[in-house]
């Protein structure tokens, strides 16, 4: 039998006897009640960007979908397989989350790959060139500007490509309708690695801003 990594058991043996043992009672009830976090977060699926762990939640409180560079593909209600999307279903469906968050961050490597015209495909199936041609018009655009420096480029396609997953998210019928009553809220937001800086997005003006903490 092939060994457990080491670093994942002795992860597993802290959890235990830390953060399992001090809400040991919480994830009792989770186990018997099931869960109902009223919050979904699509982020990306980059290690170095946990949303449980910038917003400081437990057991139970969010809902999280990651993926290459935390996107929302368009509804497409077809015969093809659709991860994002089926998450996405039952998050709204099932949970009936009243927010949605769409969380980008600096430094994304999907991002990269999509600004980078010389880019070449990293398996004959090139999924995530496939993946990332969601934001390619976009990424067009601000390649050819250069005006700005390659990580401003970069900063504003992670920027733009998060307010893109919002348009795509109206183009679920259910959701539009949802946030058309008022029972769901859309939210865009941007994380700095480097820093810990959170940039909200302005639901009216789409700008990025810190908020006050």
């Amino acid at each position: 039998m092939q060994r457990f990594p080491n670093s994942l058991l002795d992860g597993y043996r802290n959890f235990m006897n830390g953060r399992y043992a001090d809400a040991r009672d919480r994830y009792r009830l989770l186990a018997e009640n099931g869960q109902s976090p009223s919050t979904l977060v699509i982020a990306c699926s980059d290690s170095r960007a946990a949303p449980e762990l910038i917003f400081d939640a437990g057991p139970g409180e969010l809902f999280v979908i990651r993926n290459v560079a935390n996107m929302v593909p368009p509804y497409e209600p077809d015969g093809h397989f659709h991860s994002t999307s089926a998450a996405l279903e039952f998050a709204v469906q099932a949970l009936k989350v009243s927010d949605i968050v769409v969380m980008g961050h600096g430094r994304c490597g999907g991002i990269r790959a999509a600004l980078d015209p010389n880019a070449e495909p990293l398996s004959p199936g090139d999924f995530i060139g496939r993946w990332m041609s969601l934001v390619k018009p976009a990424a067009e655009q601000i390649q050819s500007n250069d005006v700005m420096t390659a990580a401003e480029r970069q900063t504003a396609l992670e920027r733009v490509s998060i307010r893109n997953s919002i348009d795509n998210l109206r183009s679920f019928p259910d959701i539009k309708a949802l946030e058309e009553a008022g029972q769901m809220h859309l939210h865009g937001a941007w994380f700095d690695i480097s820093t810990g800086e959170l940039w909200v997005m302005d639901s009216e003006t789409r700008d990025f801003i810190r908020p006050e903490i």
